[in-house]
């Protein structure tokens, strides 16, 4: 044994390996990456030794690195007692390996302090790693936490990362950036996870794509504030460094007291991004699956806060027409609510435009075989609210002379029982008077001040309990489209909404992005009308129909003024979607490389079934007439049949002769020639989609 370092446990499935190491009391991740099978790992191939120049012992990337053990990075803990910093040093007192779990629980104390910390790491059946971490007050005096971050090493060749961010309507965007002796950091104060950084990063090898290179994801399964390092400079290690981003004094733990941190997600792949989005993917659905996902029709964009029975009764049945399974009315049924600068807070049903309340509404809706869903904002209040009159103590910011409104609302203090028990009343009551099936639970402002801690362990204890309350009710997280989108609110939701812009052509880029973290079943796409309400931009239905397949299913049109054309593409698109819709919210999400960036190509393939569905789009003019071929990623020992379908006309470019394939309606060809020379690519038009079928030929 070199130096005192000794291998722990091999956690191994023939994908990934974590090997798990001690030195000096002071656990480490040997090694996460590619499977090493069924082997045994030597303890003196671990130590990097001691170099000039620096500490007389090798310093480790621990689980919590810490100062007092040389390492000067992002600390792991950081602490306060009486105000006076504590230079802890955690050392392993026990660990062990749950009978039931391919899993390490390590727990280490710092005996001068009464610091005690649990870390839990294990390697899931869906091929990911997950890390806890809880922290234990083992003292008679309060301890303040001000910062607790896991650290993940990775290979010395993770040379880019990858983030995803952006801003309102046009979200998880994602950005590359070259990684060398550098630290680059995901930071988030907007209380909830936010438009402009998700709390996922993926680094790899470089010039990592969608099938190649070794891929690392990080994600941090939380909605408030985070943060994420990527350290390239600290013992010249390549490290990740996550955790939740905490402000003084948010977090102190009484004599006695607990903490567990947000749960990191960690997926490798030595393959490219898909994989790796693939793990997370079957990670989520471990946990979040529902069999039922009815097609949506929100009424936002088709009424606003225009609210009238004849109106909408109309509206339920040209949506019934179509196919629609579910319908949502939008924001402007409640209290004072007839536009968006008063109301909130005030969660019961305005009599002055529902004199019948909603029993007539969801009865029609109900009638008509479809479900009826209800949005909400609960975190939110409006100064002009009969709420707002009565408690201003309620609101965050409130009581200060000049609050910061955004929407013109301000926001609950979710940390207070008083405030989540009214919450609660009022919306159980909505929900246990009428016959709904789906909640979109919306938050539209970011909080001011940056605290996040309380107010979102509040927000997650209301939705809990109102989980609890009502099973059979589907909730959807939105917040401004998708600023509240994590693994740790995918415990209770079922559906995120992924951007207030529905257009075509940006909608490909945000579900790019999400799918990264978030299977496609999970993400609200909706085929809206044709001029987008938030971009001014057209688009033909086939390409908003072939956009919006892929994810969970909905429309964001007013019907009503559909013309024949319209309704019967509009009719047959959700017709495809529903025949398909066991596929698409099953099978693996595949995004396909292409070397023409002007080219889209993503679908879904079921393995066992050998069917597959995918959209080849054209998002802008190209730099050529020809592109490349289309290769799809599919196993290559069997032989497929390909068929063509377009959700409308076809659009293809100025054309003399289009590809044979093309022009037959599909080919019978081999996996390994479509894998490797795969189908000449016809020219379409920019801003357009066509489809292509999978199955597997068997003789």
């Amino acid at each position: 044994m070199s130096g005192g370092t000794q291998v722990v446990d091999h956690l191994f499935n023939d994908r990934t390996s974590v090997v798990l190491a001690v030195r000096d009391g002071i656990p480490f991740i040997a090694h996460l990456g590619a499977s090493l099978g069924d082997v045994t790992i030597e303890p003196d191939i671990v130590p990097r030794g001691v170099v000039g120049g620096g500490f007389d012992h090798e310093v480790i990337p621990a689980l919590l690195p810490l100062p007092a053990h040389g390492w000067h990075g992002l600390p792991g803990l950081e602490v306060r007692r009486n105000g006076d910093v504590l230079r802890l040093d955690l050392r392993i007192v026990d660990h062990v390996r749950p009978a039931d779990r391919n899993a390490r629980v390590f727990t280490m104390r710092d005996e001068n302090h009464g610091v005690v910390v649990d870390i839990v790491v294990a390697l899931s059946a869906q091929n990911v790693v997950t890390l806890s971490t809880r922290v234990v007050n083992d003292d008679a005096t309060p301890l303040a936490v001000e910062s607790l971050n896991v650290c993940i090493p990775v290979a010395g060749d993770a040379e880019e990362v990858l983030t995803l961010g952006g801003r309102h309507a046009m979200e998880a965007v994602q950005q590359r950036t070259a990684w060398g002796r550098t630290r680059q950091v995901v930071e988030n104060r907007t209380g909830r996870t936010s438009h402009e950084q998700l709390g996922t990063v993926f680094v790899g090898s470089a010039g990592f794509s969608e099938q190649r290179g070794d891929v690392w994801g990080v994600h941090i399964a939380h909605s408030g504030n985070f943060r994420i390092v990527c350290d390239g400079i600290t013992e010249t290690l390549r490290t990740i460094h996550v955790g939740e981003l905490l402000q003084p004094n948010e977090l102190v733990l009484q004599p006695g007291g607990a903490h567990t941190s947000p749960e990191v997600v960690v997926s490798f792949s030595p393959a490219g991004l898909t994989p790796a989005s693939q793990n997370f993917h079957r990670h989520v659905r471990s946990f979040a699956a529902t069999p039922h996902r009815p097609v949506v029709l929100n009424t936002w964009e088709a009424v606003y806060f225009d609210h009238d029975l004849p109106t909408l009764t109309r509206l339920a049945d040209a949506a019934a027409a179509v196919g629609i399974e579910r319908f949502v009315l939008d924001d402007g049924w409640f209290h004072g609510r007839r536009n968006d600068t008063a109301g909130l807070g005030d969660w019961w049903v305005d009599s002055t435009v529902w004199p019948d309340g909603l029993t007539p509404l969801v009865s029609h809706v109900r009638s008509l075989g479809m479900d009826f869903g209800l949005w909400f904002e609960p975190e939110m209040v409006n100064p002009d609210s009969d709420l707002y009159r009565a408690h201003p103590d309620w609101a965050l910011d409130g009581s200060l002379p000049h609050p910061v409104l955004g929407r013109n609302q301000l926001v609950l203090d979710l940390s207070s029982v008083q405030v989540r028990d009214y919450l609660f009343d009022k919306i159980d009551a909505i929900l246990s008077t009428h016959d709904i099936a789906y909640v979109k639970w919306d938050h539209n402002r970011p909080i001011v001040g940056g605290a996040s801690h309380a107010q979102t362990h509040g927000f997650c204890s209301l939705l809990d309990r109102l989980v609890v309350a009502h099973p059979n009710v589907q909730f959807e997280s939105c917040a401004s489209g998708g600023g509240r989108i994590d693994m740790g609110v995918a415990r209770w939701v079922k559906r995120f909404w992924a951007s207030d812009s529905i257009d075509a052509l940006d909608r490909l880029e945000i579900q790019r992005g999400l799918t990264t973290f978030i299977p496609p079943e999970m993400l609200g796409s909706h085929i809206g009308s044709p001029t987008c309400h938030t971009t001014g931009r057209k688009h033909a239905l086939s390409f908003r129909a072939c956009t919006a397949l892929f994810g969970w299913l909905g429309v964001e049109w007013n019907l009503l003024d559909l013309t024949d054309k319209e309704h019967d593409g509009l009719r047959n698109a959700i017709e495809m979607y529903k025949d398909h819709r066991e596929l698409l919210h099953a099978a693996d999400f595949i995004r396909v490389d292409h070397p023409d960036d002007t080219i889209d190509i993503r679908g879904v393939f079921d393995p066992d079934t050998s069917y597959g569905l995918f959209s080849v789009s054209r998002l802008r003019s190209g730099p050529s007439n020809h592109s490349a071929p289309i290769r799809l990623p599919l196993p290559t020992d069997r032989e497929y049949a390909l068929g063509i379908e377009h959700l409308g006309s076809p659009r293809w470019a100025l054309h003399r002769e289009l590809p044979d394939w093309v022009s037959n309606g599909g080919a019978i060809v081999e996996g390994s020639v479509l894998a490797h020379i795969g189908l000449p690519m016809p020219s379409l038009l920019p801003e357009s989609s066509f489809l292509i079928h999978v199955g597997q030929v068997i003789y």
